[in-house]
């Protein structure tokens, strides 16, 4: 954040930095490890990244400022230091809008907090993405740093719905990348899941990393052919890929839906995900205010519940 607004003082030179960064997004970050000696850039970055496996493919990526070092522009002779944070970037054109009605509960000049859909990715190389479709629905921002789009913070997986963080500015971007990574961003979830889960920590590794999650019972109904189903509020406290699916799986509660992680061939396969993002809860870096985001458990999730309790109460 420092050198975002220490370069507002910076004049000309630095400006046409705040227009360059602009047009970039961090494609992958790199947190610099214990070093057993003195290292530069230039020598260190070598196999760090895919494509930058020789000194000579590092030199031509900073010659085209394809990196970061802790928000400044590396430079080769840069001697590293532990927990040096180390981004590559890539320039990218302003993307065609995807004509598609999205629904935003919250929006200032730096950032958007808006409900994806069931089904639409967040971005990708395709066209039909969240992302796409903001192209045209958020207010330009009048920052300094001005995004020429709003890009996402942070990603939910396709079938899954709800809220999702958009950055409309590159320093609001950084700073919640950091707070994402230093959990200083709430987030909680509704999940229909598949019997009676027990209340508790969920603390269960994810492709081998620690992973934990919280589990709050809402609802239990009977079910006909599923015997229980339950609504439940999940706070995933690390974030891990697809964690709160494999920790719902994990404890015999698959959410209903998954098809990847629950039995593909169950009940409901036809009617998508009941996993939805509903709160995000954080301190804007810029105003400070606390910032407390919310939006109601899906339609479909109550709706499913209230049928299959009044068919078990008809048939059992």
């Amino acid at each position: 954040m420092d050198f975002f607004m220490n370069g507002l003082i910076g004049g000309k030179k630095t400006s046409v930095r705040f227009l360059y960064l602009a047009a970039m997004v961090t494609l992958k970050t790199h947190t610099v490890g214990i070093l057993k000696e003195s290292i530069r850039f230039v020598d260190y970055l070598i196999g760090v990244f895919e494509g930058f496996e020789t000194r000579n493919a590092v030199k031509t990526g900073i010659k085209k400022r394809r990196f970061l070092i802790n928000g400044e522009l590396a430079e080769t002779g840069t001697w590293l230091k532990e927990g040096d944070r180390i981004e590559l970037l890539e320039r990218r054109e302003k993307p065609k809008a995807y004509d598609k009605k999205i629904e935003i509960v919250f929006e200032d000049d730096y950032l958007a907090i808006v409900n994806k859909p069931a089904g639409l990715v967040v971005s990708g190389n395709q066209f039909k993405t969240l992302e796409n479709c903001l192209v045209d629905q958020l207010q330009p921002s009048k920052a300094s740093d001005a995004l020429d789009w709003g890009l996402p913070v942070h990603r939910l997986d396709a079938p899954t719905s709800g809220l999702v963080l958009f950055a409309k500015t590159v320093s609001i971007r950084r700073a919640m990348g950091e707070m994402l990574e230093d959990k200083r961003i709430e987030k909680r979830y509704h999940a229909v899941v598949h019997g009676i889960p027990k209340e508790g920590e969920i603390e269960v590794p994810v492709d081998g990393k620690q992973a934990k999650s919280q589990l709050k019972l809402i609802e239990t109904v009977d079910s006909i052919q599923n015997e229980h189903l339950s609504l439940v509020e999940l706070e995933p406290i690390t974030g891990r890929t697809h964690q709160l699916r494999i920790h719902c799986q994990s404890i015999g509660n698959p959410i209903v839906g998954d098809q990847l992680y629950g039995n593909p061939n169950g009940t409901f396969r036809n009617k998508g995900l009941f996993l939805s993002s509903t709160q995000l809860k954080f301190l804007h870096p810029i105003t400070q205010a606390f910032v407390d985001v919310q939006t109601p458990i899906p339609n479909k999730f109550t709706s499913l519940l209230k049928r299959e309790a009044k068919r078990a109460e008809r048939y059992m």
